[in-house]
């Protein structure tokens, strides 16, 4: 039901702001609207604060390009990961989601998407060349490069697989170990909606990639 008429103009606008969340509906939002209404002053300013605080001060690690509140995340600067791996993932939501396994101890490096054509999106606009700089930087302080491990976590759809290989020839000249998950998860899954159990037995199972 699309609501057509507001007692209140500033009804109105929270409700169109609260339905421009995904997966809000128009009733979802008045709803949601109608109780915020009904919260003491604080409580609400208090919510606000937190989404004004997350939109206008979270930052991006400037070495993996996590969410972090400082310039390097709590993982890439925690010294008992492995710096020897990298899981290359699409989404901040999948590092979460992997980090929910405790099956990974590695760093991460988020591509912030994948390479999708029909939707206009090539390498350039993901953070590709930063990755490559990274592996480079890491193949060339280990002894011998295949001590060094990249892990494809894409999802397992066409474009998935496409920006995997990519990837994968980019990394060549190096020399490093690239792998990808074990195909406990089914072709097209994203990593997001998969159980913890499948999830972390596809990262210690993972195998060689092979494009």
């Amino acid at each position: 039901m699309v609501f057509t008429k507001f007692p209140s103009k500033l009804l109105e606008d929270a409700v169109g702001a609260i339905g421009s969340l995904p997966g809000i509906g128009s009733r979802s939002a008045m709803r949601l609207a109608l109780h915020l209404l009904r919260q003491p002053a604080e409580n609400v300013h208090h919510f606000t604060g937190a989404i004004n605080a997350l939109r206008d001060e979270v930052k991006y690690c400037r070495n993996c390009m996590m969410i972090s509140d400082g310039d390097v995340c709590s993982i890439c600067s925690d010294k008992s990961r492995d710096s020897k791996t990298i899981c290359v993932v699409e989404s901040v939501r999948d590092v979460m989601s992997i980090e929910d396994t405790g099956q990974y101890h590695g760093l991460y490096h988020v591509l912030g998407g994948i390479i999708s054509p029909i939707n206009g999106t090539g390498p350039s606009d993901l953070t590709v060349d930063r990755l490559i700089g990274r592996v480079e930087a890491l193949a060339s302080q280990v002894n011998d490069p295949r001590e060094a491990e990249v892990i494809m976590a894409l999802s397992g759809d066409v474009e998935g697989e496409t920006t995997a290989f990519y990837i994968y020839r980019k990394l060549a000249p190096f020399g490093v170990k690239v792998s990808s998950l074990a195909r406990g998860l089914g072709f097209g899954d994203d990593l997001e909606y998969a159980d913890g159990l499948t999830l972390g037995r596809s990262i210690v199972n993972r195998q060689e990639f092979k494009p």
